[in-house]
């Protein structure tokens, strides 16, 4: 089986419940497998640590999870139009990848959720790009034969998935916002498949 990554920072669960439908999706292609992980907050007081294991959901990722896997879902809940600061605090000590270009060739893809609709989603998302691009990965969006796109009415956007949470973030994982995240898992690991059959990716295993 080869692994694609899917991970993502989630403060009330929306977040998290985007990377299992994507991770789904990357489960519908024959010998690819989703690997869910995510990321310690960050605390304002320096001497705080988290726990090495989280309470529950997926484990914290490791360095070790971006080198190993052929692809990448990296999610992220909008901040002010940028993604999370435990995200980016973990990718900005990926420069060890960067240096040996790790993740060159390796296919991802981006997601995202927001309490508004016009709250910043598209900007996350880029956000969350221009690292990706910097270590050389084939970034992909969802494309508009994906007739959902078209008719969503919450989240959804041609850079990536993304969901509408609503003020006091309750709002559900409408049947559209989960129809995209499965059509955007499915992509993700089709392509990287392909990128590794036809020698386009470094993989290192366990």
């Amino acid at each position: 089986m080869n692994d694609i990554l899917v991970l993502y920072f989630s403060r009330h669960g929306a977040t998290a419940q985007m990377a299992k439908y994507i991770a789904r999706g990357i489960e519908d292609v024959d010998g690819m497998q989703a690997r869910l992980r995510t990321v310690p907050d960050v605390s304002s007081v320096c001497e705080a640590t988290e726990d090495s294991i989280p309470d529950n959901g997926a484990p914290y990722v490791q360095t070790a999870d971006l080198q190993q896997c052929i692809g990448l879902a990296l999610g992220s809940p909008t901040r002010f139009g940028n993604m999370a600061a435990a995200l980016k605090y973990f990718i900005d000590g990926t420069s060890a990848l960067w240096l040996s270009g790790a993740l060159i060739g390796k296919p991802a893809s981006v997601f995202t959720s927001s309490s508004s609709l016009h709250g910043g989603q598209e900007t996350t998302l880029t956000s969350m790009m221009l690292p990706l691009l910097h270590h050389g990965m084939l970034l992909l969006g969802v494309p508009y034969s994906e007739a959902a796109l078209m008719d969503t009415h919450e989240g959804g956007t041609p850079y990536g998935a993304s969901h509408w949470a609503g003020l006091n973030s309750d709002r559900p994982i409408s049947d559209t916002e989960k129809e995209l995240c499965i059509a955007q898992g499915l992509r993700l690991a089709q392509t990287a498949l392909a990128q590794l059959n036809a020698g386009l990716i470094q993989q290192e295993t366990s």
